[in-house]
């Protein structure tokens, strides 16, 4: 699915669509992590600066097109950020019809969509996958899905929608920049042919070593997704 977008901007911008990328990283973090930006009783502005400094360094997006910072942008993949049409959306160098934004996430039109009102939400900060993006992200872009699928199915005169996450090439993501796709859906509008698919039923002996073997993964993952 294509997900280019050759449109212009919305004309009631959010309030902090004029801060610079650096700027909105810096905001970003600090709702993450409050306590890192606070520099220790015994430190003084310049300790303060260089937490800021080194939270800026780390935003793939707002690194790209500043060469003191480019080569940790480089590390996510060389060229990567220049030429993610996300990425390039959110440093107004593409345009697109935004709907909202905040500090974290945007939601735009899908430039092709498959019904009209076709949204996506994107974060703001570049990760390739849902698995690369941070929980903390993930959750504030779910917060969002209630209050935007209402605008949109209201505004498209639906009463459904589906939440797509096409996850790796074979589940057919085609921008690897991690995205939320609402999609409104009507009664009887056949957009998925796999609707219409019966399916079979779950096979007891094969299920037992798939819950063991997820058991198994889920076991092994680090503390912190668990958590």
């Amino acid at each position: 699915m294509s997900c280019a977008h050759t449109s212009t901007p919305a004309p009631y911008p959010h309030p902090h669509a004029q801060m610079s990328p650096p700027r909105r990283l810096a905001v970003l973090h600090s709702h993450l992590r409050p306590d890192f930006l606070a520099p220790p009783a015994d430190r003084g502005e310049n300790e303060l600066t260089a937490r800021q400094e080194a939270v800026v360094s780390i935003s793939p997006c707002a690194a790209a097109g500043d060469d003191s910072r480019g080569a940790a942008a480089g590390r996510v993949a060389d060229g990567e950020l220049e030429t993610c049409i996300f990425c390039r959306i959110i440093r107004d160098e593409a345009p697109a019809f935004k709907v909202y934004e905040d500090d974290v996430c945007m939601c735009i039109l899908d430039s092709h969509p498959l019904a009209p009102g076709h949204s996506l939400i994107i974060p703001k900060c570049h990760f390739s996958s849902l698995e690369a993006t941070p929980p903390p992200i993930i959750a504030a872009m779910c917060s969002k899905v209630p209050f935007l699928s209402n605008a949109i199915m209201k505004a498209t005169h639906c009463d459904s929608f589906n939440l797509v996450v096409n996850n790796g090439a074979a589940a057919g993501q085609v921008i690897f920049h991690t995205h939320f796709h609402i999609i409104p859906r009507r009664s009887g509008d056949k957009l998925w042919s796999t609707e219409s698919f019966r399916r079979s039923s779950i096979e007891p002996n094969e299920t037992s070593s798939l819950i063991s073997c997820i058991k198994e993964q889920l076991d092994s993952s680090p503390g912190d997704c668990k958590n």
